[in-house]
C-alpha cells in the first residue's frame, strides 16, 4: 500500500512538474497557449503558400513548446533592421505584428550589435550563393567573363544582382536577366531561354533536384562570402526566457536529426552553421 502511494505521488509530482513548465512556456509568448511566428512571404523553399522549411521547424517549436502554431507571412522591406523592428520588437505600422520569434535572421555578431532590441539565437543553417548552368548551352563556368555572351538569371534587389551588375565595372550587364520571381528564373533556365541563374544554393537545390543536364557550382564572383552565411532565430530583447526556451528546442531538434530531415524534404541539404 505504502508502495503504491509512493509511486502515485512520484506520477503526480512529474505530472505537476510537466504542467508548471507548460504554463512557463505560455507566459513567454503575446497570446497564451499560441506561438506566432514571422516567416518571409513568397520565399520557397522556406515559405511558399503555407508550406516550407521554416513553417515545419516553426510547427514542431511551437509543438514542444505545448502551443498552437500561428504563422505571420510577411514581405521583405527594404533592410533586416526594418524587418526586425516590424515583426520582433514593435510591430507594423499598418497594424500586424510583432510575432514571439522570426525566423531566418542572419547570425552575424556586428549585425547583431547593431540591433540590440532584439535576440538573434538557434543558428540552424548556413546559405550560401550557388550557379547552376545548362550544360548544352554553356559547357563550364571556370570565370564569369563567360556571361559576356551567355544570359543569366538573378532575383532583382538581391545580392547576387548586385554581384552581377559590378562584375568588372558592369561588363556583365548586358546579358543579366532580372526575375521579380526567381522561381521564373528556373523555369526560364530549363526551357533553355537563359544559360544559368544565380540564387542562393538552398534555391537552386529545391527548384533543380529532379532536372537533368545542369551543373551546380560556388561562383567565381568577387564580393560574395564564398563560405556563405549562418541563419537563425529573433526575439524581442528582454524575453531572455523564451530565447532560452527556443535555443534548447531547437539544440534538441538539432541532435535528433530533425532539421536535417526537414531541410531533406524539400530537396535541400543542410548546411551546418560553421
Amino acid at each position: 500500500m505504502k508502495t503504491s502511494l509512493k509511486f502515485l505521488a512520484a506520477l503526480w509530482f512529474f505530472a505537476c512538474a510537466q504542467l508548471a513548465t507548460a504554463d512557463e512556456g505560455q507566459r513567454l509568448l503575446r497570446v497564451p497557449g499560441t506561438l506566432s511566428v514571422a516567416v518571409y512571404k513568397e520565399f520557397a523553399p522556406f515559405y511558399d503558400d503555407g508550406k516550407g522549411i521554416d513553417v515545419d521547424v516553426a510547427r514542431l517549436i511551437a509543438e514542444r513548446m505545448d502551443a498552437k502554431l500561428s504563422l505571420l507571412p510577411f514581405e521583405a522591406d527594404e533592410k533586416m533592421e526594418d524587418d526586425l523592428r516590424n515583426m520582433v520588437w514593435k510591430g507594423h505600422y499598418l497594424g500586424y505584428g510583432p510575432a514571439d520569434i522570426m525566423m531566418h535572421v542572419p547570425v552575424d555578431k556586428a549585425f547583431m550589435d547593431r540591433n540590440d532590441k532584439v535576440i538573434i539565437l538557434a543558428p540552424y543553417f548556413r546559405e550560401q550563393m550557388s550557379l547552376v548552368h545548362n550544360r548544352e548551352k554553356l559547357a563550364k563556368v571556370e570565370t564569369m567573363s563567360v556571361f559576356e555572351q551567355a544570359s543569366i538569371g538573378v532575383e532583382d534587389a538581391s545580392i547576387g544582382s548586385m554581384a552581377l551588375l559590378s562584375f568588372e565595372g558592369g561588363k556583365l550587364i548586358k546579358n543579366v536577366r532580372h526575375y521579380h520571381d526567381i522561381g521564373k528564373a528556373f523555369d526560364d533556365l530549363k526551357a533553355g531561354n537563359i544559360s544559368a541563374v544565380l540564387a542562393m544554393n538552398s534555391q537552386v537545390e529545391s527548384a533543380m533536384r529532379d532536372s537533368k543536364g545542369f551543373d551546380r557550382l560556388i561562383p567565381p564572383l568577387p564580393g560574395l562570402p564564398p563560405a556563405g552565411w549562418v541563419l537563425g532565430v529573433a526575439v524581442k530583447a528582454g524575453n531572455e526566457e523564451l530565447a532560452r526556451r527556443v535555443q534548447a528546442i531547437m539544440n534538441d531538434l538539432d541532435k535528433e536529426g530533425r532539421l536535417d530531415e526537414i531541410f531533406a524534404r524539400y530537396g535541400v541539404r543542410r548546411l551546418r552553421p560553421l
